[in-house]
């Protein structure tokens, strides 16, 4: 696992840089469709045995980086990915903040296997282990992370999404006092900066997609932070339909066949069942955590932050790429 710290961090490069050139086209299946095959094909040069346990969607929805798809050149360790090619390509579509290319491993098996379906997601940093229960309502999970941390309600930070799915959160937070950062995408970097900036957010809490949440729990685990999960199929995220209905009834499904139970709350240990995971991202369009990519003459500049949960490291590498 270790030798892949530079491929794998290669690999979100090369993702990323194949957006940067459509920052602001409005197109963001295009977006996708470039990183996804950066990203497949840096992938299947690596000395490894991948496979995508959690990603973009099925094996008939190419050209995704879809769930059971085979990586690498067929040599070395054998390995789970969770993989996002970017995380927020509507940002990439309209120039906005936050966009990265992410991607985690794990050795082979350690990794939740899920559909591409909707996650509940919980997440403190490390002094708030021990805090946080999903089976409890958010405000009593306020309550205990307050009293865990010694701060007062007033003085506690939640960042969610603003998404109208998210109207409840954020009126029962701002009902108690709670402090609220809405970002308009990008549940990764807000589970990233809960655990790696305890002094920027106390907890994240949002419904979002879960491949986002494996990869997210990949540098949570790493980061000695704590995440508890919870799938909801389409009705529970989006509103009850008949349209919505097919949609959720093919989830439950798919989940039967790849053995996870919707609405069973699954705690950091069994969505990440090994120490030794790699977390890479780097930064599309520039943000809270990591720069964005940037031209300076002959030479683009982009910023990747690489967590290595063997290593117990945690770096932001800056590479020059002479054009």
């Amino acid at each position: 696992m270790e030798t892949l710290a530079y491929p794998l961090f290669r690999t979100t490069e090369r993702a990323a840089l194949a957006a940067w050139p459509l920052i602001g086209c409005g197109d963001k299946n295009r977006i996708d469709g470039v990183a996804v095959q950066a990203m497949r094909d840096s992938l299947n040069k690596i000395d490894f045995q991948g496979r995508i346990v959690i990603g973009e969607g099925e094996i008939d929805q190419a050209p995704m980086l879809y769930i059971g798809e085979i990586l690498g050149n067929g040599t070395g360790p054998q390995i789970d990915i969770a993989v996002d090619p970017i995380e927020g390509t509507r940002m990439v579509a309209m120039g906005q903040n936050n966009a990265l290319a992410v991607m985690a491993c794990a050795p082979h098996g350690t990794l939740l296997h899920a559909p591409d379906m909707y996650m509940k997601k919980l997440v403190v940093g490390k002094r708030a282990k021990g805090a946080i229960n999903l089976a409890l309502s958010l405000e009593d999970n306020l309550h205990n992370i307050a009293k865990v941390l010694g701060k007062p309600l007033e003085k506690l930070r939640l960042v969610t999404l603003d998404k109208p799915r998210h109207a409840e959160t954020i009126a029962t937070a701002t009902r108690l006092g709670v402090k609220v950062f809405a970002l308009p995408d990008g549940d990764v970097a807000a589970s990233v900066m809960t655990c790696l900036l305890e002094n920027q957010y106390d907890v994240m809490y949002s419904i979002g997609g879960a491949p986002e949440g494996v990869i997210s729990a990949c540098a949570v685990k790493a980061l000695a932070g704590e995440m508890q999960v919870e799938l909801l199929d389409f009705c529970q995220a989006k509103g009850e339909s008949t349209e919505h209905r097919k949609i959720a009834d093919s989830e439950h499904q798919r989940c039967r066949e790849m053995g996870v139970e919707l609405n069973r709350i699954y705690r950091l240990h069994e969505i990440v069942r090994s120490d030794d995971v790699l977390f890479s991202a780097t930064g599309v369009t520039g943000g809270d955590i990591l720069q964005g990519i940037r031209e300076e003459g002959t030479v683009i500049r982009t910023q990747t932050l690489l967590i290595n949960g063997i290593e117990h490291t945690c770096n932001v590498i800056d590479s020059l790429h002479h054009l």
